[in-house]
């Protein structure tokens, strides 16, 4: 080994004990709880959606209820905090903690946990927007967002692919928690009435999930094809949608359900998970 290989792999081994630091753990189990809270609130507006009542069932909707509460700024910037958190620990899962893993297990690692680095980045992203007090409809985003794709001669094959990549997502949860692959991830209390009840959310609400989001990404599948834009309004207006069926309100309350127990399994994952 070369000096200058010495000298990064001496780098590497000093950024990855830094990553195992007892904080970063701590706040990546915080930033799991505030998913998990999310998604609580997410299924509460999606329920009370499907009775008519007002609200925007998505990630954006669910941080504005935790913005108006009396210590909103305070519980914004710590939310911010703990996503910023569990995204770090998810970039050190996909990247420095795989070294000398076989090759085929580092990519799938990197692609894995390296999207969902992004994402909950993203969703600290939009904490701190509300904290600074920018706030926008997450459904426009979409919209505005689809409309520039499609107005690019290239972009209806980006809306389709990330339609299609949504769905494979959501088939990805819905094949995790049929079966029970999310059991990797905790401790196990296998036999006790505990254990069972947290195999039934866990089952239950990775299937509402995967379901919301293939909804989803067919939803932009669909505006490509039409060349509608209107139609991409993300999770919340693929909700939404469901109300206009003959049975869409009771699949909206099913999911809604699904979103909470996912939730509630999201906060025990939280306190229980391996990490």
């Amino acid at each position: 080994m070369s000096d200058g290989e010495s000298t990064l792999s001496q780098a590497a081994d000093v950024i990855e004990e830094a990553s195992n630091h007892k904080i970063l753990d701590v706040l990546a189990r915080a930033g799991f709880a505030v998913m998990a809270l999310l998604h609580v609130i997410v299924g509460a507006i999606a329920v009370a959606v499907a009775f008519g009542q007002p609200g925007e069932a998505d990630a954006t909707g669910a941080i504005e209820q935790l913005a108006a509460n009396p210590w909103g700024p305070a519980v914004l910037w710590a939310c911010v905090l703990a996503c910023g958190g569990l995204s770090l620990w998810q970039a050190s899962e996909a990247t420095l903690r795989m070294r000398g893993r076989p090759r085929k297990e580092r990519v799938s690692k990197l692609i894995s946990s390296g999207f969902l680095a992004v994402a909950y980045g993203s969703v600290g992203f939009t904490f701190a927007n509300f904290a600074v007090g920018l706030r926008g409809d997450s459904g426009d985003n979409t919209r505005d967002f689809s409309a520039s794709l499609i107005a690019n001669p290239l972009g209806l094959w980006v809306l389709v692919a990330l339609g299609l990549t949504i769905i494979g997502i959501g088939i990805y949860f819905i094949h995790k928690g049929a079966r029970r692959g999310f059991k990797e991830e905790l401790y196990h209390f296998d036999g006790t009435r505990r254990g069972r009840i947290i195999d039934s959310l866990g089952v239950i609400g990775h299937i509402a999930k995967g379901a919301a989001l293939n909804l989803t990404g067919l939803l932009f599948v669909i505006a490509a094809a039409k060349h509608t834009p209107e139609e991409s309004t993300g999770l919340d207006g693929s909700l939404k949608a469901l109300r206009d069926h003959a049975f869409g309100p009771y699949l909206l309350v099913a999911i809604g359900a699904g979103f909470i127990a996912y939730g509630i399994f999201a906060l025990i994952r939280s306190r229980f998970g391996r990490m």
